[in-house]
Formats: C-alpha cells, structure tokens, sequence
C-alpha cells in the first residue's frame, strides 16, 4: 500500500512538529513526501507516533497542527465513495445534514456579532439548535461501537481511533456547554463567540477526516461483507438527522440477523440447576431488568444482554474486542485499575453510580471466579434505579405494574 520509508519521513516530519520544530523549516524538508501522502500513511503516521511513546493526549494536541499541513494534498486525493446504501453512506449523509445545523448556527451567530439580531432574543433559537445536534451522538456512537471494533479486528495500525474517540468526547462536551451557556439568564457573547469556536473547530475537523482519511482506508482494506454486517447492526443503534432506511433493514434482517441464532435449530445448555433452549436463555437473561456485560480473563468482551432499555450502547462488533478499546481513552486508566484488583484478588466488587438521561443509574462490576477461586473475568452490571430510591416502608399486598 505505501513505501515504508514514505511512513517513516512522513512519522520524522510530525515527530519534529510535535517537539516544537519550525514549521516552514520542516515543510520544506519534507514537501516531497506531503505531496504525495495518502490516507493510508496519515492513519499509519499516527499509529506510529503511540507506539513510538506519545500519549494520546499529546497526538491529539498536535494532530490538527500535522493534518493542517497535509491538508491540501488530502483534498486533492481521488477517494473513492461509499456504495449507495452502505454503512459509510449513511454516516457521510450524517455528516453533510451536521454540517447544515452548523452552517445554520453559523448565520445566526453572524447577525448577533453584526447587531442585527440580539443575543438575549436568540438565546432559546441558540439553545434548540445544541439540543438537536445531541442526536448526532447516533454517529459517533455507531463509529465507537460498531465501525471501531471492526476496524480493530483488521487493522494493525489503529491507533488513531483512540484518538479521534478523544476528539468525540471533546464535542459531547462543548455541545453541553453550549446548552448551558444559553440556559443562563445573563450571557456573555465573547464567552458566546469563544464556546461556539471550540465547538466549530471540534466538529468540522473530524468531518474531514472521517471522510477523506478514515473512510477511504475502510472501503480500500475492509470486504463489503463486513461492512454489510457493520450496516445491520446500526440499526440498532440509529440514525442521525437522516430517515431510517426501513427498506434496508428488513433485507438485512432477513439475510443476516437471522443466521445468528434460528440456524443453529434447538440447543440446550446445562446450567447445572435446570437444562434450557438456548432461546429460553437468551430471553431469560434479556428479562432481567439489568444490562449485563461479561468481560473473560484476557480482557475481551464475549457477551451483553440486550434489555429492552439500556443506558450504554452495545453492538454485536464489541464481541471479541478488547475491555479498555470500548472505553474512552481518558477512563481506560479506572477500567484497569479494577480489574487489576479483580485479577490479583484485591476486591471483588467496585460500584459506581451517575446520573445519565434523567435517570439514576448504578453500575456495579463483580469478579468472576472458578470453584478454585481462580480469576475468570469480569460482569458488568448496569440497573436504573430511580425508582427504587424512592422506595419507603413496606408493600406487603400484591400490585401488578406494567
């Protein structure tokens, strides 16, 4: 796919950038091979700066000062586009609908800075437009949770997920901020220009390199078959400000979610205290009114039920995938750390609770271990609570609630 040396010139000219290099002296090393670099070399640059030492928090710093650079020979390169109807479409519609509401946000904040409009009357306009930009946390969680985890599973440079997982994480938090700033009843338009800016220069970029650098590498290195399968299961997860292609999902179903269990016909499993259909089993454990994620003795994901209502997306491509790559970068660090108390037998249980879509959620991880008290992994366990905490003095007569 590319020269090696190419890889390590292009890895020499970011290393140079990040230690604080001068700029226009390094370009004009290294212009020949900014020239001619690809998407394939942009994702291996940054794999190779991680591994070479630099955290994640360090690449991401400086990536946008790098790819600013190899900007206009990534516009120029001819990429291929995604299939009609493939998984990376619809994220690319995502996108340009995105980039819309931007554009729409952008008009209004120009006539405030101009005077035409006032801010204070703009405030609810301002704020409705960062309430409806939260669905697009559909894309990014699809990439996280579906595109990701593939991509692990193919890729042995894939060390710019995690970085672009940071730069998600930055846009979550500069959408909230905007829904705050204009839940204020006195507002300040420097901070109003200043936010907005962050958020502009968070959303923007990743569009970019979504679309010149990363989908590129996918359609040239991963089999149409699996992003067909990447396709399904994003329906599970949703679209964001596109419609739902219904016609799509019914095919899929029909070719591919099917085979996951109605093939195998009727399996029973010993649980040792009853013999069940694995389809009885399957219900059982999606009855619960928890989310259960089991996690085995080498870190990997192998199973989550899928409750009616769940608070954490989940999809089938987690399966087989490392614990600490479904996290994001800056909670890796407390992901380890418990299940290092969990392997050395320090602890058994680490609890946890937040508050997340208006409701109270408890998160518990137990340590999963054989009859010889030998470590076997880790369950996950999330359960809503809210109203179990309201819970006061007894109930002793039955009540059936729906």
């Amino acid at each position: 796919m590319s020269n090696i040396n190419q890889i390590e010139r292009l890895v020499k000219f970011s290393e140079g950038i990040i230690e604080g290099g001068k700029r226009k002296d390094y370009i004009e090393e290294y212009q020949k091979n900014i020239d001619k670099l690809t998407p394939y070399e942009v994702i291996s640059v940054i794999d190779q700066l991680i591994k070479a030492g630099y955290s994640v928090e360090t690449v991401k710093k400086n990536v946008g000062k790098i790819l600013n650079i190899f900007y206009n020979t990534l516009k120029k390169f001819k990429k291929p586009n995604p299939e009609k109807d493939s998984f990376l479409y619809f994220l690319e519609q995502e996108n340009k609908e995105a980039e819309k509401l931007l554009y729409e946000i952008k008009q209004i904040l120009k006539a405030v800075n101009k005077k035409t409009k006032d801010i204070e009357a703009e405030k609810e306009v301002f704020k409705q437009y960062f309430v409806k930009f939260k669905e697009f946390e559909k894309h990014y969680s699809k990439k996280e949770n579906i595109l990701f985890p593939f991509l692990e599973k193919h890729w042995n440079n894939y060390g710019c997920l995690s970085v672009m997982w940071a730069f998600h994480d930055d846009i979550r938090t500069y959408t909230n901020k905007c829904i705050d700033i204009f839940s204020q009843a006195q507002i300040s338009l420097k901070e109003v220009n200043m936010l907005i800016g962050k958020f502009f220069f968070a959303v923007l970029p990743i569009i970019f390199r979504e679309q010149y650098i990363l989908h590129p590498v996918v359609i040239d290195t991963i089999d149409n078959k699996i992003i067909e399968q990447m396709m399904v299961q994003s329906f599970e997860i949703g679209f964001a400000f596109i419609p739902t292609p219904l016609h799509l999902q019914t095919k899929n179903n029909n070719t591919i979610v099917t085979k996951d269990y109605k093939e195998l016909g009727k399996i029973f499993v010993d649980l040792k205290t009853g013999i069940l259909e694995q389809e009885q089993v399957i219900m059982l454990l999606n009855s619960l009114p928890v989310d259960i994620t089991y996690v085995d003795e080498t870190d990997t994901v192998v199973y989550f039920s899928n409750p009616k209502h769940r608070f954490f997306t989940r999809s089938k491509a987690i399966i087989g995938r490392k614990v600490q790559n479904c996290h994001p970068h800056d909670s890796v660090h407390i992901v380890n750390k418990i299940i290092e108390s969990f392997r050395t037998g320090k602890k058994d249980k680490a609890r946890f609770w937040i508050q997340i879509k208006g409701r109270f959620a408890l998160i518990e991880y137990y340590a999963v271990r054989d009859k010889n008290n030998n470590y076997k992994g880790t369950l996950e366990v999330s359960q809503d609570i809210t109203e179990i905490r309201k819970l006061t003095g007894e109930r002793r007569l039955l009540e059936i609630s729906g």
